[in-house]
């Protein structure tokens, strides 16, 4: 039986605090924070992996269909999951359960993508490493960047072994992957090539978060430390992931950094971020900065839960984001 959130949410979340307050989590804790909230959900799919080429090396990416006869050539999306571009990978819920939830909704297909990631900052573990790669190879921006773009090409040249509308292909992703699809997006688009839809999931739009609004302060303010993305956590993450001083950032390495000519060529995009996310105030910036571009976006705050709620088996407000996902793909 699935259980109701936000209150499952906002007691875990409390515990949680009280759990931190008293020092180091502890393993049952962490597992009773990161439980299940209910069943996965379900979908009749056919899964395969491919690779796609890439000037990096070959990008393993998992394609989603439907079982279902189509009436026609499908619409299509590419999904990037989230991970401080150091982690995740194609099973993580945030990729496996969304790509399956859309397309089921939707019958749409979902290209996931297992881009190349950085290693953490000095001292952390190495990052997990896709064959095919050059060892020697030092994964920063723009790296995992070229990769999801080449998996858009692949895709778009596969359209009919793939049973889908080059024309009607989405490009999304949740947190730095959002940043990726993003990213990807404007460079598309500047290319003339851009994707018809872009769903932006609580992403990381720029180096350093933008400063709060009093509302969003305050749902911030009592957040354990542990889900916080401080200045001095936003700042070691968008260093290591350009490999260099923030100063050197562009806007194809956090959009939001893009001017209004720059972010106008960008296609219609929908944003969404967590009530309980420091993040959100990068998503909110990004969706002014689109619409006083001239771009048509639409931004979002799912209530009550914390970052990455896409990494939530059972959690309601992560089916709500698949249902408006699936059925802003509907619409292209």
């Amino acid at each position: 039986m699935t259980v109701t959130a936000p209150a499952e949410m906002e007691r875990r979340l409390r515990t949680l605090a009280d759990a931190t307050s008293h020092g180091p989590l502890s393993p049952q804790d962490e597992a009773a924070w990161n439980a299940p909230y209910g069943r996965p959900e379900r979908w009749d799919l056919r899964i395969q992996d491919w690779e796609a080429p890439g000037p990096h090396g070959p990008v393993p990416v998992r394609v989603y269909t439907p079982i279902a006869p189509a009436s026609g050539p499908r619409a299509v999306l590419v999904f990037c999951h989230g991970g401080s571009f150091q982690h995740g990978d194609l099973d993580m819920p945030e990729g496996d359960h969304t790509a399956r939830g859309v397309a089921g909704r939707a019958d749409a297909v979902v290209v996931s993508v297992d881009y190349r990631l950085c290693d953490e900052p000095a001292g952390g573990s190495p990052a997990r490493q896709l064959p095919g790669t050059d060892p020697a190879l030092e994964v920063r921006a723009p790296i995992p960047c070229d990769d999801v773009i080449a998996a858009v090409d692949w895709t778009r040249a596969h359209a009919e072994q793939l049973g889908i509308d080059p024309d009607r292909l989405a490009l999304g992703g949740a947190s730095a992957g959002g940043n990726l699809a993003a990213a990807a997006s404007l460079r598309l688009a500047a290319q003339g090539r851009a994707p018809a839809l872009s769903l932006l999931m609580y992403l990381v739009a720029h180096p350093l978060n933008p400063e709060a609004t009093e509302e969003e302060a305050a749902a911030l303010a009592e957040l354990p430390e542990m889900l916080r993305f401080t200045p001095q956590k936003m700042r070691r993450m968008s260093e290591n992931y350009l490999g260099g001083p923030l100063e050197d950032a562009t806007a194809h390495d956090f959009p939001g950094l893009g001017t209004r000519e720059q972010l106008s060529v960008l296609p219609r995009t929908y944003i969404e971020s967590d009530e309980f996310d420091d993040l959100r105030t990068s998503a909110r910036r990004y969706a002014e900065q689109l619409a006083e571009a001239g771009v048509e976006v639409e931004y979002e705050v799912r209530g009550g839960v914390t970052h990455g709620h896409l990494n939530k088996i059972g959690l309601p407000q992560a089916a709500d984001s698949r249902d408006r996902m699936a059925a802003l793909l509907k619409e292209i």
